[in-house]
C-alpha cells in the first residue's frame, strides 16, 4: 500500500506553517503568550488547555491543524519525540520544591513532569484509543520515526499514524508534526521529511 504526507504543520519562532504556508504569526514575547494567541486563533473550545504545560499545549495546537477533516475515534497511532523530554516542566516542579519557605509540590505541575502526558492529552481529545510511543533522542531521527511508523502500518496496527517532533525547553520550542495517510499529494518516505522539516 502506498502512504503520503496528508498535512504537515511547523510551529516554531512565534509562527505555524500548514503544508509549507504561513498560517499564522505572532509578536508575542513569551512562549505561554504564543500558545495562548495560537488557540484563540484556531477557536478552540476545549478548557483543560489552559491547564497544560506548554509541551501539551503545543502538541494539542499542531494536531489540532493536522488532525483536521480526521474523525475521533479512528485508527491514528501517535509516535512523538523529542531531545530534552520533559525538562522544561522538571524545572518549574523542581522551583516549587526547592524554597523551604515557600515548599509547595504542586500536583497540577507535577502530572506533566511525564513526555509522553503529551500523546495522552491529544488522545483524549481527539478520542484516539490506539498504538502510541514517545522517544527521546539527540535530535530528530528521521531513522528511528521513519522505522516505527512504518511498522505500524504494515503491520495493521494502525491506518494512519500522526509523528510529532515536540521540543520545548524555557523560551525555546518547536514542533514538526504531520499525519501519514492513504491519502494526501506528498508521497511518504524518510527522505521526504526529512527535506520537509529542514524547509
Amino acid at each position: 500500500m502506498e502512504y503520503f504526507i496528508h498535512t504537515y504543520c511547523h510551529i516554531k519562532e512565534n509562527t505555524i506553517s500548514v503544508n509549507g504556508e504561513p498560517f499564522f504569526a505572532s509578536a508575542a514575547l513569551t512562549v505561554p503568550e504564543f500558545l495562548k494567541e495560537a488557540y484563540q486563533k484556531l477557536a478552540i473550545s476545549y478548557p483543560k488547555f489552559h491547564k497544560m504545560d506548554k509541551m501539551s499545549k503545543l502538541a494539542l495546537i499542531s494536531s489540532e491543524i493536522t488532525l483536521k477533516g480526521v474523525e475521533n475515534g479512528e485508527n491514528v497511532a501517535l509516535v512523538f519525540s523529542n531531545c530534552a523530554a520533559s525538562l522544561d516542566t522538571d524545572i518549574n516542579y523542581q522551583e516549587s520544591i526547592s524554597l523551604p519557605d515557600n515548599y509547595y509540590p504542586s500536583p497540577a505541575v507535577f502530572v506533566y513532569t511525564l513526555p509522553n502526558i503529551c500523546v495522552g492529552e491529544v488522545s483524549i481529545r481527539h478520542g484516539l484509543n490506539t498504538e502510541n510511543a514517545f522517544f527521546v533522542s539527540a535530535g530528530f531521527d528521521a531513522d528511528k520515526i521513519n522505522a516505527y511508523t512504518e511498522y505500524l502500518l504494515q503491520s495493521g496496527k494502525a491506518e494512519k499514524v500522526l509523528v510529532g517532533w515536540l521540543e520545548v525547553l524555557e523560551n525555546n520550542y518547536e514542533c514538526f508534526m504531520y499525519l501519514v495517510d492513504t491519502k494526501g499529494s506528498i508521497p511518504y518516505s524518510k527522505q521526504q521529511i526529512i527535506t520537509i522539516y529542514n524547509r
